[in-house]
């Protein structure tokens, strides 16, 4: 997810529904950069604050682990801001996060027309902050709009070196190379995923490379194209979901509505979607071994809910039927 962050874009869904794309209006000056502002403004108790009906929106529907990016401070007091945001979230939360670097999220203002000189901004940032201990993973906005796969492979080799592992915003909006670049470098996964053709599909087959598939930013930029999800099922590629909670193309609390949109806008069976935000979703984060499923060993992380089927939880919109939930074998209040 996104979900910290700082600032407000529902100005900008108004300018999209009158029939800007989300490119044109990246390309604007709008998009990512909109945010920047207001993030780089925001002590790490402001992010906390801004954050926190987003998060316990996530919580009420039984979220225990969370993916939290940086990415909109952009430079390097504000993107660590972020990050120990995320790690103040897991502290007051009791949730699990895994906190990711995504400082190659978009070039800010400061920067415009030198991406190849951000790109080194964004590795010393990466060496700085990552002594702190709070970067999990690391990830980069390879597009049309963001960066090259020769400026991505710059910072996983970076990462590489560091010995953090990497996933890879790939593949949205063009046929970009993401499947291919998230294999070459053992990606934790690729996120997106509409444009990946069949030949990236079966590298990440090869490499056991998660597809993260996000049906609200699908459908919140009213795209068109749909990720090769019954390619993916025959390569037998790992589909997990997610909110990607974030304020230009998926302003997205409900884990729940995206199970039920996997389902109706991506043709994903109910057992694709719970998998998708279980046992898929710890894959894709590199907790599987932890979390995930109910298995001896595991840590005990359980809902429990008033359905009589699995398929209930991706049938409704709008309705929680969760009774339960466990934090370690904890009850959540």
């Amino acid at each position: 997810t996104h979900v910290i962050y700082g600032g407000d874009r529902s100005k900008e869904w108004e300018l999209k529904l009158g029939g800007a794309s989300y490119e044109e209006v990246a390309k604007a000056g709008g998009g990512i950069v909109n945010t920047v502002k207001g993030t780089r403004e925001a002590t790490v108790e402001d992010l906390i604050e801004q954050a926190s009906p987003r998060l316990e929106s996530m919580l009420k529907e039984g979220v225990t682990t969370i993916e939290i990016k940086s990415g909109y401070g952009l430079e390097e007091k504000s993107e660590r801001n972020m990050l120990l945001a995320a790690a103040g979230v897991e502290k007051k939360y009791k949730v699990k996060v895994q906190k990711t670097f995504l400082g190659a999220h978009a070039v800010p203002t400061e920067y415009k027309g030198r991406p190849d000189e951000y790109m080194t901004a964004c590795i010393e940032m990466l060496e700085a902050i990552a002594k702190e201990g709070v970067i999990d993973c690391v990830d980069c906005f390879t597009e049309s709009i963001g960066f090259t796969v020769e400026q991505t492979e710059r910072l996983f080799s970076k990462a590489k070196e560091m010995g953090i592992r990497v996933r890879l915003h790939g593949d949205q909006l063009n046929d970009f190379g993401g499947g291919d670049l998230a294999s070459k470098y053992d990606a934790l996964s690729c996120d997106h995923c509409e444009y990946s053709g069949k030949d990236a599909i079966d590298k990440m087959s090869e490499k056991n490379v998660v597809a993260v598939l996000l049906p609200t930013a699908n459908y919140f930029i009213n795209e068109t194209k749909m990720p090769e999800v019954e390619y993916m099922r025959t390569k037998t590629v790992d589909m997990a979901i997610a909110t990607n909670c974030n304020p230009g193309s998926s302003p997205c609390c409900s884990i729940l509505l995206v199970m039920n949109m996997a389902c109706t806008r991506f043709k994903m069976s109910p057992e694709e979607a719970l998998k998708g935000v279980t046992i898929n979703a710890a894959k894709a984060i590199g907790l599987d071994s932890e979390i995930g499923s109910l298995e001896v060993g595991k840590r005990a992380d359980i809902c429990v809910w008033s359905a009589s089927t699995p398929c209930e939880l991706s049938y409704y919109m709008g309705l929680n039927l969760l009774s339960e939930c466990y934090v370690d074998g904890v009850l959540r209040e």
